[in-house]
């Protein structure tokens, strides 16, 4: 049985590009019978950066149902808070007095904000910096290592902290027996990162983004805003050096892919292609859309699958902290 954990931040509104490059790979891999998935939302982790609570907490009912509303089974899967889990934060305290102090400080986020700082010219290059951005690699280790995933599906730019959950359980196993399964990363290549409005990649950092759950007339209005060049109707054009084009193909079939090509040969005017970005993205999105707004106009139902989920995940969690506390002398006194 292979064990994929896939956590995510509540700091933002689902987009497109979330939805193809991690939500529906997720939810089409966790109906594999020989996949045991956890699926978690990350709100410890999303107050390193945000001190937002109102934005926290609609973040986590909009992604929560945008799971559920997209066919996430949760009988099938655990589906859970973070925080309903109070074994993982015990565990980062575990983990915390096994880690290294040095290895933190080889971590990206933070050498990018000692590296900035140090650029602003501040004397103290550790100025802003908390214990939480500092530290919060152990977090993460902690949410792996609880459920020893086998697997964790990561960007490229989270590689390095799965080494170092690797180092940190590794280095627990070595002094209190081996409790942690050593997790793999994986980086799938082959997943789209779409472009955005603007052509860089879709990110609630760039503001480009084209919101998952907009109604059709707003979701049309975006789409027509996506970035082209000044090409009139009947000159042909590239397919592979268009956003419109590279978004479309993440949605279509290869039939489809390739007969938008020919459209792209014959010289399609960019607002038709754009329309049929828009047919093919609604048609795609429009049930599940109508599951979503109820879902959020019924946020008790979205409440109770998280607290079942979260039953689910302590029946492991709880003895397997108990054993852990015992391997490190915490324990009744007999």
């Amino acid at each position: 049985m292979t064990t994929v954990l896939t956590g995510i931040t509540t700091t933002g509104t689902p987009h497109l590009g979330n939805y193809v490059g991690a939500i529906k790979p997720a939810i089409k891999r966790s109906q594999d019978d020989a996949v045991k998935s956890y699926f978690f939302l990350a709100d410890f982790h999303a107050m390193i950066k945000c001190w937002e609570p109102e934005r926290v907490a609609q973040s986590t009912k909009e992604i929560a149902a945008t799971w559920l509303a997209l066919g996430l089974d949760t009988d099938k899967s655990f589906f859970y808070r973070q925080s309903d889990i109070p074994e993982i934060p015990e565990l980062t305290w575990l983990l915390t007095c096994m880690t290294a102090k040095g290895l933190m400080n080889r971590s990206h986020a933070y050498k990018a904000q000692v590296a900035e700082n140090t650029e602003l010219g501040e004397v103290d290059p550790d100025k802003g910096i908390t214990m939480g951005l500092f530290s919060y690699p152990v977090l993460m280790a902690a949410d792996i290592l609880m459920f020893n995933a086998t697997e964790v599906p990561v960007g490229k730019d989270q590689t390095q902290h799965l080494e170092m959950a690797r180092d940190i359980g590794a280095r627990f196993n070595h002094h209190f027996g081996e409790h942690f399964v050593m997790p793999k990363t994986i980086v799938d290549d082959n997943v789209s990162v779409l472009p955005g409005l603007d052509g860089r990649k879709m990110s609630k950092s760039y503001n480009n983004t084209i919101p998952l759950w907009l109604p059709e007339k707003q979701l049309r209005k975006h789409i027509m805003k996506i970035k082209t060049n000044s090409l009139e109707p009947g000159v042909p054009k590239d397919p592979d050096d268009s956003f419109v084009f590279d978004i479309y193909k993440a949605f279509a079939n290869e039939q489809q892919v390739n007969e938008m090509k020919q459209e792209f040969v014959n010289g399609i005017a960019w607002g038709t292609a754009k329309q049929m970005l828009f047919e093919m993205v609604n048609t795609e999105l429009k049930d599940a859309r109508e599951k979503y707004n109820g879902l959020m106009n019924n946020p008790d139902i979205i409440e109770s699958e998280l607290k079942k989920g979260a039953v689910k995940a302590r029946e492991y969690a709880t003895p397997f902290l108990a054993k852990l506390k015992e391997s490190v002398g915490i324990r009744p006194i007999k």
